[in-house]
């Protein structure tokens, strides 16, 4: 007992001292990402790599529980909130061929090639390493389209594609697992069977959650409750599915998408702000962590490669990264126009199919990332008559490899790429916003002339003020020459109304300084002062 006693503070400060090291690398990174206008996944797996070769850096090793049980849930439901209902429905035909069709065109791809690239890989190695690095990244793909402004229907498919994938590549490496540990081929009949049910199962059990979800927040208006409640309901969706041999990843995704689409009447305006700020947050952290992580598993990796020098295995690592990457653009072209043949047929109408140069991105976009490398780390370490798995710790570093090569190689020619093939640029949401902006903005008009007309208890030049600042905004949305004067009134408003803003945050500083208000009355004013700053910030932008 007096051990345990002695022991139990060292470990506690280990972990602290852990936590704390990873949220300074975090943060640090993150800067530095800012700074060189970089997709931050980048900067801290490359950081992470840098901070091997730091002496007196503790080492950690991924455990695949941890990242399949507390990392995925949260982020997997983070960008599936983020995520269009509009956008990735009708992208879902594209979504599915690259969810499904792309991740067993990479298994049978590797499994066929494997063994001819990687000595030592019967076909069945090869199938459980073409499964464990089938899968591509949510986060990496997000971030990375996001930052380098890919255009919407690239990030759309790209961001549907990698919140999909994940439970297919998990079931193909389950399936290929078997087939090495206990020399079992799963049926063809089998096989449908499962991926029916982790299918149907995890979706219609992410749609209940959500079901429940939504009644039960409506009740509630507070928002540290709503926001301990978000935590909750990915996790609470991922186990309820996982507890009955459904699709954890798929019941997260459809929880999430089914909400996202509610959550206009779900949450009150002061509510939405204090969860939408906290999830950026949390997911910020969250993602900074796995990707730090990532770097730094390269110690522990390079030591349980045996067998090779580490030339052979680097050289073996970029050659089977380039296998990965043929295989995906193979894939991209004819599985893009054939899923624009089925959705032309479903839908019974006629859509142009994507231009290559487009097609060409979404196959150059293929990066890996956490959930790859926890797959590596999750594979059994004997077989079924006790010898060990073979070229288990191989498998661990060519998977280190793949994520290196399409994260970073991929990762930092993707903007170039974009740029010389003319599509940086091409989004069409700012006209989508403004548009959008424009019709809320005349709604509201035309609701302040209804008041005019109709109630005399309201002054007519309290109506005529607000009638004026709506169509100086208007103006500014839909800039032309006969509103110049609108316009140069809005913006000269808007630049008044901010200075003002900052008068009245000094005032109140000074105020709080002179011990004339507490800090919680600061507090309460710089709340609505924050809120209405970042009004006129938006509006300015537009």
């Amino acid at each position: 007992m007096m051990a345990t006693e002695a022991r139990l503070p060292m470990d506690i400060r280990a972990v602290e001292l852990l936590v704390l090291l990873l949220l300074l690398f975090i943060i640090a990174f993150g800067v530095i990402a800012r700074r060189v206008r970089t997709p931050y996944p980048i900067v801290m797996i490359l950081g992470g790599l840098l901070l091997c070769f730091i002496p007196g850096i503790p080492s950690f090793t991924l455990d695949p529980d941890l990242i399949f049980l507390v990392v995925l849930p949260p982020l997997l439901y983070s960008s599936a909130w983020t995520t269009s209902w509009r956008d990735f429905k009708s992208n879902l035909t594209s979504i599915l061929f690259l969810a499904f069709g792309l991740v067993g065109f990479t298994v049978i791809g590797v499994a066929v090639l494997g063994p001819r690239v990687l000595p030592g890989f019967d076909w069945r190695l090869a199938m459980v390493l073409g499964a464990v690095v089938a899968p591509t990244d949510a986060i990496a793909a997000g971030a990375i389209a996001r930052r380098i402004g890919l255009p919407a229907r690239i990030s759309d498919v790209l961001e549907g594609e990698s919140l999909i994938n994940d439970a297919t590549g998990l079931l193909a490496l389950q399936f290929a697992i078997a087939a090495v540990v206990s020399r079992t081929i799963p049926t063809v009949s089998g096989s449908l069977l499962t991926l029916a049910w982790l299918t149907i199962g995890g979706v219609g059990l992410g749609l209940l959650v959500a079901w429940v979800v939504y009644y039960v927040d409506r009740q509630m208006d507070d928002g540290p409750v709503e926001i301990a409640f978000s935590i909750l309901v990915p996790y609470g969706a991922y186990f309820i599915a996982d507890s009955v041999h459904a699709s954890g990843v798929l019941a997260v995704v459809a929880c999430g998408l089914v909400l996202t689409r509610r959550s206009a009447d779900m949450f009150s305006p002061s509510v939405r702000i204090q969860v939408s700020s906290f999830w950026q947050s949390f997911t910020f952290v969250l993602n900074g962590t796995v990707f730090v992580l990532i770097g730094l598993q390269l110690s522990s990796i390079l030591t349980g490669v045996d067998g090779y020098s580490l030339r052979k295995a680097i050289i073996s690592g970029a050659i089977f990264s380039g296998v990965l990457i043929v295989l995906r653009l193979a894939w991209v072209f004819p599985g893009s126009w054939l899923a624009n043949l089925v959705y032309c047929r479903v839908h019974h109408t006629e859509q142009k199919a994507p231009k290559a140069r487009a097609v060409f991105v979404v196959g150059w976009t293929g990066m890996r990332g956490v959930v790859s490398l926890a797959a590596a780390l999750s594979l059994p370490t004997v077989l079924a008559n006790g010898k060990p798995f073979p070229q288990r710790n191989f498998i661990v570093f060519l998977t280190f490899c793949v994520i290196l090569v399409t994260l970073v190689l991929q990762g930092l020619t993707l903007t170039p790429l974009v740029r010389w093939l003319g599509l940086a640029g091409a989004d069409g949401l700012d006209s989508e916003e403004r548009e959008a902006r424009r019709i809320m903005i005349e709604a509201a008009v035309a609701y302040l002339n209804t008041v005019k007309k109709e109630r005399s208890d309201v002054p007519g030049h309290i109506i005529d003020d607000l009638i004026g600042h709506y169509r100086h905004r208007l103006a500014s949305l839909v800039p032309s020459e006969a509103d110049q004067e609108h316009v140069s009134h809005h913006y000269s408003f808007v630049e008044i109304s901010r200075e003002t803003a900052r008068i009245e945050r000094q005032t109140a500083v000074r105020l709080r300084n002179e011990s004339r208000i507490n800090d919680q009355v600061l507090r309460r004013i710089e709340r609505e002062l924050d809120l209405a700053e970042s009004r006129f910030i938006e509006e300015d932008g537009n």
